[in-house]
């Protein structure tokens, strides 16, 4: 499920740029505490989402959304996802909280059983502009998940998500927030994969210009856009 409305801001963060090259990874000897199931249908809104934002303004930006699902024990299930609305505040993405409160209202009336448990983004690796929202979004949950899905990965027969979670760790004797890995497993919804198997087989063209994910739904998007069009024209003549 979508929100309609889109920030402004949205177009000031390029996708896929880091903020600083600071490492913002736990050491590799550091394991996730949880057990994490996504569900496809959650990649396709993700995909979708980024994908009609670049088509809305020419270029790739970065996006911002919440995760929904349910957790039992250190079992979590990711299930599906709505859109954020972002501020670029001197510089640092910041979270409509307002927004978040009325969406998250929403999907309750919907899916009471349903709980936010963290958020998504669109990039490559981690870095420091993720753990400054990854410490807003821990205002609304205390321990929250993290996704992060490469839309323009090239060459890779691997999904390109992945999921993390926090761990407070003392580096240069300073209580730091980090990021660690976790494993997940797609839940077995044979629709659902049905659906999302274009975003498992990543590649570009030969100018390198797109993945197959981007260039798939950026095809839906114009195709959706043309019935629309027609269908308004028809309707003027009835």
């Amino acid at each position: 499920m979508s929100a309609s409305a889109q920030p402004q801001s949205e177009m000031e963060v390029e996708d896929g740029t880091s903020a600083t090259s600071k490492n913002v990874m736990a050491s590799s000897g550091t394991v996730g505490s949880v057990s994490t199931s996504l569900h496809p249908l959650v990649i396709m809104n993700i995909s979708e989402h980024w994908t009609r934002i670049r088509a809305q303004e020419g270029a790739a930006h970065q996006v911002i959304g919440a995760l929904i699902g349910k957790q039992k024990g250190r079992n979590i299930e990711i299930m599906n996802s709505f859109e954020l609305v972002f501020n670029v505040i001197g510089g640092d993405i910041v979270i409509d909280r307002d927004y978040y409160n009325t969406k998250e209202e929403q999907f309750k009336q919907v899916f009471s059983e349903m709980d936010f448990l963290g958020w998504y983004t669109t990039g490559d690796l981690p870095d420091d502009s993720d753990i400054k929202i990854h410490k807003q979004i821990c205002e609304i949950n205390e321990s929250p998940v993290f996704l992060k899905l490469n839309p323009q990965a090239r060459h890779t027969e691997q999904l390109p998500v992945a999921m993390y979670e926090s761990v407070i760790d003392l580096v240069g004797g300073e209580a730091t927030m980090l990021f660690v890995e976790l494993h997940y497993t797609l839940a077995t919804e044979e629709a659902e994969r049905i659906g999302v198997d274009h975003v498992a087989r990543m590649s570009s063209n030969d100018s390198g210009e797109s993945s197959l994910v981007a260039e798939h739904l950026t095809a839906q998007h114009s195709a959706i856009k043309m019935l629309h069009s027609r269908v308004k024209l028809v309707l003027e003549y009835v």
